[in-house]
């Protein structure tokens, strides 16, 4: 087996499966057809189900955004745009050029000084006159810009995009006669750390050299040269006329090699050859059926939007070939962060993507994958033979890079500090590529990524784990993130080493893989010493109790995202709530992610009313005009973990189960899902009306095993996708098992019942604004 397999033979099975469910799948002969196209919807005198909801969710602006929280956001996981007011009070529009692998290459510095992710610069709309207003659609169907500028001498009136495939942006322009002069300029940023603004600077830090701005036969370039070598290079063309100007831009990065500007001349060439409307064609083909891998509809008007703008946000900033998010994703602002997280901002990032089935955009196992030796190697030198790793803060090839003093996080020694031991980092990612090996079923995820990865991980522990005099296994003093103080027994890492053992021993037996390691893995479960608890619940390990407010759910790991503690579980119930209470009683520290992660935890407890609470804090308090967030700069991990808290409110398949409406609130009486995907690799789609479930239907995509608490009242038939019955078996508490082959579909209905089964939206209980700012 290669060490590192390729990026397609270790996602080519995910995506596959993934790409596989962009059509919808027959409908059983008893049942309504479903729309495949929009056509079909407008045969039968309806709009197309997925643009009724993407139009309606579209942000719009009718005041003049100030700030990257309040504009629009274009991006395609490398090149993005944010769109807004040149700060200052100038009288222009910044369309702000950042790119995710434009970084520097300066190891000795750390992470977030030398190998930061470093600024571009912006290109500036400046109108003849002065704008008076602006009316502006962020058209999430189409990943398009659209709409106007006024001023006192005219309009411009505009279209932008970042392509989907080219790493370019589009901007065309059709200026009334008054502003027929209008011009674009470009402003190369200083090519420096963001966190010299807020953080001490390494000794012997300094910025690159400013960049060199020329003219190549009508294309201009900024070509941004390193200390260390290499270049990044940002080239624009604009062509036109007085009455349609359009501009083309394109950025390209080399290391260590000088290449970038040869690279982006030609991709900005090849680009200003096509119109807007020939690039929009292809984008627009590309985002179109991307939405149409799934569905969700809830009578929420403002979160159902939400949900999906954070749809578009993802795939904005995040593809398989693309570098794992950074903090702000491809949208580089000032920030202390300026670079990719390991201690939960990765984690969150990319939970949605499994229910919302957008394999696809999966960059986090194919970047441990591809970069596995980096996890070894930064290890200290004792244990890179047969452990790894991941540090706090890395870039998009995983290194770390410098030592604390320089601004660096290694992973540190249990029981030795500095540098802080945050160890179970690895583990904790290691569960999202668990979590895409269990959608999906793709043993070439199991065997060529997690087991050898993961086997790696646990071992590193397993060098420190030493018996007490109470006969149990003890880890020496480790970091629980971002509590501030080292603690022995630390929950945070007994939870992820209690996962990684009871993982791999299950993936042994899947691979049929008999490891000499096995028999140590089960001591581990066997002997390991308990969670630390306290009155308070769950404390952060031993004698460190949980005693101030952190953000942070680093010591709950066991109840969420890991489901090993559940509530489920009557033996379990009171130290959940205990310690999910105690967590977030203490205000001062809290922020958003907190209350997504009290969310997700409220609907493992079934309590739908809570769960919307707690969504209902993070909207109130952190979010922002343009559904982004910030803590000191930009970050978006909360917003879109918010979405996985509402998928956990509509669905759950931890533990084998597959759980349908576990904890919708009440006010939800209608909601509508279809195609999602469930770990087993299930595609789940129902329906709830009049406060019941009407529906069930589930395809399973690997022939796995069937169990489905389904949520329907009373008697029920269970029926393949052509209408006969098929056998189950129930299990109890409206739990059933059926007998699914790959490719099989089961619909589940009240017994007699033949239910209108096409994908539709669900009316909202109530209006409300739109995303942006709308003019009230």
């Amino acid at each position: 087996m290669s060490s590192t397999p390729s990026r397609r033979s270790v996602l080519g099975g995910a995506l596959a499966a993934s790409a596989g469910a962009t059509g919808l799948a027959a409908a059983p002969a008893a049942y309504a057809a479903e729309p495949t196209e929009p056509t079909a919807s407008a045969a039968s005198g309806a709009r197309d189900p997925w643009a009724e909801v993407l139009d309606d969710a579209d942000m719009v602006w009718q005041k003049l955004p100030t700030t990257w929280y309040e504009g629009p956001f274009l991006g395609n996981a490398l090149l993005g745009s944010g769109i807004y007011a040149e700060p200052g009070g100038a009288n222009a529009i910044r369309f702000n050029v950042q790119h995710s692998e434009v970084q520097d290459h300066r190891p000795e510095f750390g992470s977030l000084f030398g190998l930061a992710r470093l600024p571009i610069g912006w290109f500036t709309l400046e109108p003849v006159g002065t704008i008076t207003a602006v009316d502006w659609r962020l058209r999430l169907r189409d990943a398009e810009l659209t709409g106007t500028i006024t001023t006192d001498k005219g309009t411009l009136t505009l279209r932008a995009l970042v392509h989907n495939s080219r790493s370019l942006m589009a901007v065309e322009v059709i200026p009334s006669a008054g502003e027929a002069a209008f011009r674009w300029v470009f402003h190369p940023a200083e090519a420096i750390s963001p966190r010299v603004a807020f953080k001490p600077i390494p000794d012997g830090y300094t910025g690159n050299p400013p960049a060199t701005v020329a003219e190549h036969e009508g294309v201009h370039t900024a070509v941004q040269s390193l200390l260390a070598g290499g270049q990044h290079v940002t080239a624009w063309r604009e062509r036109g006329s007085s009455r349609r100007r359009t501009l083309y831009v394109t950025v390209a990065h080399s290391f260590p090699r000088t290449t970038a500007l040869g690279a982006a001349l030609k991709a900005v060439r090849s680009a200003a050859a096509l119109s807007y409307d020939a690039l929009a064609a292809t984008h627009r083909s590309w985002w179109h059926a991307y939405y149409r891998k799934s569905f969700l509809s809830i009578p929420d008007a403002r979160l159902q939007r939400f949900y999906w703008i954070q749809l578009y946000k993802v795939a904005a900033a995040a593809r398989a070939d693309a570098p794992v998010m950074a903090t702000c994703g491809p949208w580089l602002e000032s920030t202390p962060w300026p670079n990719t997280w390991w201690n939960l901002n990765v984690q969150l990032e990319y939970w949605l993507i499994h229910g919302s089935n957008h394999l696809e955009l999966d960059a986090v196992t194919r970047a441990l994958s591809e970069y596995r030796d980096n996890l070894s190697n930064q290890l200290d030198a004792p244990y890179r033979k047969d452990s790894a790793g991941i540090p706090r803060t890395t870039d998009p090839q995983l290194v770390n890079g410098g030592d604390a003093a320089n601004g660096g996080y290694a992973v540190g020694i249990p029981g030795q500090d500095p540098p802080t031991p945050e160890v179970g980092n690895l583990t904790w990612a290691l569960h999202n590529v668990w979590l895409s090996y269990r959608h999906t079923m793709d043993t070439a995820i199991l065997r060529d990524v997690l087991f050898p990865l993961l086997r790696k991980a646990i071992t590193y522990y397993l060098h420190f784990l030493t018996p007490g005099s109470d006969g149990k296994l003890h880890l020496p003093a480790t970091f629980s993130p971002e509590y501030g103080v080292n603690a022995p027994d630390c929950n945070y890492d007994l939870m992820l080493l209690r996962w990684g053992c009871t993982t791999l021993l299950e993936s042994a037996k899947t691979l049929g893989i008999d490891d000499e390691l096995a028999p140590r893995w089960r001591e581990v479960l066997t002997r390991l010493t308990p969670y630390p608890v306290d009155e308070n619940g769950y404390m952060i390990g031993a004698g460190v109790p949980f005693a101030k407010s952190h953000r942070h759910y680093s010591h709950l790991l066991a109840v969420y995202p890991l489901y090993e503690v559940t509530w489920e579980d009557p033996a379990h119930r009171e130290l959940i709530e205990t310690s999910l209470n105690h967590w977030v009683g203490f205000e001062g520290a809290l922020q958003g992610y907190t209350f997504t992660g009290a969310a997700s935890m409220s609907a493992q407890m079934g309590r739908g009313e809570d769960a919307l609470k707690y969504l209902g804090e993070l909207m109130r308090r952190f979010i922002q005009a343009n559904t982004m967030y910030k803590e000191s700069g930009p970050v978006i991990e909360t917003p879109l973990s918010a979405a996985q808290s509402l998928h956990d409110m509509v669905c759950q398949s931890w533990g084998g189960v597959i759980r349908v409406f576990p904890a919708l609130p009440a006010a939800w009486r209608e909601l509508v899902v279809h195609d999602f995907r469930t770990q087993g690799a299930f595609l789940l789609s129902a329906a709830r009306e009049g406060g019941a479930t009407r529906w069930v239907r589930l395809r399973s995509e690997a022939g796995a095993p069937c169990v489905v608490r389904h949520s329907l009242g009373g008697d029920i038939e269970v029926r393949d996708g052509h209408g006969r019955p098929l056998r189950y078996e129930s299990a109890g508490d409206g739990t059933i098992r059926i007998r699914l082959a790959r490719g099989q579909e089961a619909v589940i209905t009240a017994r007699g019942d033949r239910p209108d089964m096409r994908v539709r939206p669900v009316r909202p209980g109530e209006e409300a604004p739109r995303w942006g700012m709308p003019a009230s």
